[in-house]
């Protein structure tokens, strides 16, 4: 019997992002970073494997820890975590592990580590390294994307300054970078990355050093063999390409459907994942479209002053099991950008090999519809807003007044739920649903309308309390969509553990 799938796809207490998604022998496995429960950098715990069966894509299962940072001879003050890495099968049925060992700075050469298996615990290799044996440290060597084309291994990498995120309009954009704030962030660019001004180092390589890369490697998976090669242009290069608006910031990542590439990677908004096509791996790429925002910017007519979520960096890829397409991202929790966790939806690509920006969902790698009866964790919403909700950047927003996915001991709800915060669930079956219960708690005095601004809108009254505390309405109807939206009106800030249908 199949296991139902939701979102996010991982227990509520793994924090898994970066998530490079990889069919082995039947296995559909993630490699990603890991981040800590309400953590306050990123990717601060040890590399873990999940993985699942490819024909039941709701029973994860962690294959355990995999790397540590000691394992890494760099290990130090300096380098102290290890960010998005990628593992590639090599040609003697190896597996390496690419990943870039960071902390204080991030300019190091990537590292390798190797294993027989897939989850299995992998072992240092060595660094990437010139044909000469140094160190390969060109352009910026950063989020490592691997891909073995009919036994060539390539190795895309990359990075490039953003242009203000935060930003909700170009204009906004444009006056953020004159501003205090971009000079702040280019000092903070200078100082990760390089030991002289940037203007210098702009002018050291042809394009320049940001964007992104691919290098070829020798069958040692160490030897770049040709390269760098500059396959997309950063913000500051985009102008006049079919990039513009959308240029490449970081999380490179390379799929070959058919006979076309597919470049996958974060855009300059960052809470974007963005895809470009090119019939060659290493060149003459056109940018495609927005896959996924993990604000749903884009969709439903949100912009970046609306966003159906807490915005912040995203990173993934796609993955194809049994036919069907999935994209996987991830998502911010409590309050900040460093408690990221996992997410998966299915796309469609379409028969111009074109692929249509894709809504989040609590269903995710579901066959469809979540059922309509049963319990159900409040954190695998799919929106969760009040107002313009801010985008995580590096600031941490713990003292702004909005709603997020948190936690308490082994408890994970959403929190801080106060007048006019949304929670959003798609989809569900409500063919055969009577009723709604919700597990609230807090001193909230008022009532959650559920399907609100729609026929079937109900109200269901919630009173103060210190326990989490059952309010139950009936339902009579419900859209036809299937989404479940609780919106909630009156006093007080709450919190909400779980739901149930039945």
């Amino acid at each position: 019997m199949k296991h139902q799938a939701v979102n996010p796809y991982l227990p509520l207490g793994a924090y898994i992002p970066d998530g490079e998604p990889h069919l082995f022998d039947g296995r559909v496995y993630v490699f990603g970073s890991h981040d800590e429960e309400g953590g306050e950098a990123f990717c601060l715990l040890d590399y873990e494997v999940w993985s699942c069966p490819e024909d039941d894509l709701g029973n994860w299962t962690c294959d355990g820890t995999i790397y540590a940072p000691q394992d890494d001879p760099d290990y130090s003050e300096t380098y102290y975590a290890m960010y998005a890495p990628d593992v590639v099968k090599g040609n003697d049925g190896r597996y390496y592990l690419y990943y870039a060992m960071s902390g204080r700075t991030f300019t190091g050469p990537l590292h390798v580590a190797v294993c027989d298996e897939p989850a299995g615990r992998y072992h240092y290799y060595g660094c990437v390294q010139n044909p000469d044996g140094t160190p390969y440290t060109r352009k910026i060597t950063f989020d490592p994307g691997l891909m073995n084309d009919d036994g060539t291994i390539r190795l895309y990498y990359g990075w490039s300054l953003d242009h203000s995120p935060g930003a909700a309009t170009p204009e906004e954009a444009k006056a953020m970078e004159e501003s205090e704030e971009f000079r702040e962030k280019l000092h903070y660019a200078e100082s990760m990355l390089f030991s002289k001004p940037m203007e210098e180092v702009l002018s050291e390589e042809a394009p320049g050093v940001m964007g992104a890369f691919v290098v070829t490697l020798e069958d040692d998976m160490l030897t770049v063999k040709d390269g760098p090669k500059w396959i997309a242009p950063g913000h500051f290069d985009a102008n006049g390409t079919s990039f513009e608006g959308h240029a490449f910031f970081e999380a490179s990542s390379m799929r070959k459907i058919g006979d076309t590439y597919y470049f996958i990677y974060s855009s300059e908004h960052q809470h974007e994942l963005c895809y470009a096509t090119s019939p060659y791996p290493d060149r003459d790429f056109t940018f495609g479209g927005v896959l996924i925002s993990n604000g749903d910017i884009g969709m439903d007519g949100r912009d970046r002053s609306h966003p159906a979520a807490m915005t912040g960096n995203n990173h993934g890829s796609l993955v194809c099991v049994k036919g069907q397409w999935y994209l996987f991202y991830h998502r911010q929790t409590h309050k900040t950008t460093y408690s990221r966790q996992g997410c998966a939806e299915k796309i469609t690509i379409l028969p111009d090999g074109s692929i249509l920006q894709v809504r989040m969902t609590s269903c995710g790698l579901n066959d469809g519809p979540l059922a309509g009866s049963g319990t159900y964790p409040a954190p695998i919403c799919c929106v969760l807003e009040k107002g313009s909700m801010p985008h995580a950047d590096r600031d941490v927003h713990k003292d702004d007044d909005i709603p997020c996915v948190t936690h308490e001991g082994e408890e994970r709800f959403v929190g801080g739920i106060s007048d006019q915060t949304a929670i959003g669930y798609r989809y569900f079956d409500f063919t055969q649903t009577k009723e709604l219960s919700l597990f609230v708690r807090g001193d909230q005095t008022g009532a959650y309308v559920i399907f609100p601004d729609s026929p079937t809108e109900v109200r269901l009254a919630v009173s103060p309390s210190e326990q989490w505390e059952k309010f139950t309405v009936p339902l009579s109807g419900s859209p036809e969509n299937g989404e479940l939206t609780l919106r909630y009106e009156g006093e007080g800030h709450g919190d909400l553990l779980k739901l149930e249908l039945s």
